[in-house]
């Protein structure tokens, strides 16, 4: 009787473990799997992977200057809004400032890549045979941008349009630590005053 009990008592125990450990399973699965979807969400809206984070630091010659920006050159500000990881929070120094039309795009790149959705920012001046500014959403028109790989005579779809100042800005990365150099673009809506 006694050891029935005992052996009772032992496999009560060893159900209630496998029971414990099936469920601490399945919540750090869960968990995982919850993780992932946001950031495959994330990536699939906008991934900048393939973009060339620094740049020479050539501009559009028809490009103007802008007048009374907001943050000078030789200036610095806070990012506040990233489109890449290492962006937001990175103190950046404005290296050129610029008024024009910043446009939203998504695109096929030329690569052959999966379509590129809402895209921040090409501007005007880097749109071929563009016309007047703004150009209204929905607008398909090529860019000569190469901010990203297959951008560069990419047919691209016109999201949004804002009339605004952008920045061409140096900073370092919060993730990684790499300097960035003569990045293009940041809008002045994406910065704010240390």
């Amino acid at each position: 009787m006694l050891f029935k009990r005992k052996w009772s008592i032992g496999l009560m125990a060893a159900v209630a473990l496998l029971t414990l450990s099936a469920c601490s399973a399945d919540t750090t699965k869960s968990e995982a799997d919850s993780k992932n979807n946001i950031e495959t969400e994330h990536s699939a809206e906008m991934d900048h992977s393939t973009m060339n984070h620094s740049s020479s630091g050539a501009v559009p010659t028809t490009l103007k200057n802008a007048e009374k920006p907001k943050f000078p050159v030789g200036s610095t500000a806070i990012i506040t809004d990233g489109h890449m990881a290492g962006m937001k929070g990175a103190e950046a120094t404005i290296v050129g400032a610029y008024d024009t039309t910043a446009y939203i795009i998504s695109y096929e790149p030329t690569t052959g890549e999966n379509r590129i959705e809402n895209h921040k920012w090409v501007i005007h001046e880097e749109l071929i045979n563009q016309g007047e500014a703004p150009l209204a959403p929905g607008t398909e028109i090529k860019t000569d941008a190469s901010h990203m790989e297959g951008m560069e005579n990419a047919t691209v779809h016109i999201d949004e349009a804002i009339q605004t100042t952008v920045y061409m800005i140096d900073y370092t990365s919060t993730t990684n630590g790499d300097a960035v150099k003569n990045h293009k673009w940041v809008t002045e809506e994406e910065l704010e005053a240390k």
